[in-house]
């Protein structure tokens, strides 16, 4: 297989950031998107070139139409015919909280960031990937969360909502692109020791988990490099959870 050109949003931290890394052992060329965090991409990209893969950190705020485009562009000058996408930006909007305490402003930058943003992304690296204009194909996999499936009550139901979107926006897209030659899935992670959470929760919720334990970033990131990868070439639709057994 020739040399896999995969964007992570979200790159530089978490589950973005082991998914890079692992894909630069794999000796794939990575674009690792960050927002903020730019030694923080920077670190990640030494990490995948030491590894044996290519890689740059572009700048870029998932939920403005503008900067992605640019990110893709960069891809496109840096690394040329882009088979893959792991839509992994996403934020929670602060710390918990019930619906009274939610404001309008803050539940817009939520569904910004998490769904119009990965649809937007999903919408490039179509134009890129698809058989139908010239592309080779290839995969998108979309970061959810097993909140989609709990509501997340008492603490980010705008988060929640923004996952339950991106479910069913990953099951129209796998249908809409079988015939493009790109494969649509999901992964929904449990609880992951990564540093979206708000201090405290992980410890108050391992307990209900049967593995008895939060998850680490790298367990997810090798669910999402199998269904970037051509094992999984009869897969598509598909939202794996990797929550422990919740």
């Amino acid at each position: 297989m020739s040399q896999q050109v995969v964007i992570v949003t979200g790159g530089s931290r978490g589950i973005g950031a082991a998914t890079a890394r692992l894909l630069g052992r794999g000796k794939a060329a990575v674009v690792v998107n960050y927002r903020k965090a730019s030694a923080e991409a920077d670190a990640v990209v030494r990490d995948i070139e030491a590894s044996g893969g290519r890689a740059i950190a572009v700048q870029g705020d998932m939920g403005d139409e503008q900067d992605i485009l640019r990110v893709f562009a960069e891809s496109d000058r840096a690394f040329g015919s882009l088979t893959g996408l792991v839509n992994n930006a996403g934020i929670v909007g602060g710390q918990k909280r019930r619906i009274d305490a939610v404001t309008f402003a803050g539940a817009m930058e939520v569904m910004r960031t998490n769904l119009v943003g990965p649809l937007i992304c999903a919408r490039e690296a179509i134009a890129r990937m698809s058989t139908k204009a010239g592309g080779k194909g290839g995969a998108i996999v979309n970061v959810s969360s097993y909140g989609a499936l709990t509501g997340s009550p008492n603490a980010f139901i705008d988060y929640a909502a923004s996952k339950g979107a991106i479910d069913s926006m990953t099951i129209g897209l796998s249908k809409e692109l079988a015939g493009d030659g790109i494969r649509v899935n999901a992964v929904s992670p449990g609880i992951i020791l990564t540093d979206i959470h708000p201090p405290g929760r992980v410890e108050r919720i391992t307990p209900s988990v049967p593995l008895q334990r939060a998850g680490m970033p790298e367990e997810v990131a090798e669910t999402v490099l199998f269904l970037l990868s051509d094992a999984s070439s009869y897969t598509t639709g598909t939202n794996v959870r990797v929550a422990g057994g919740r």
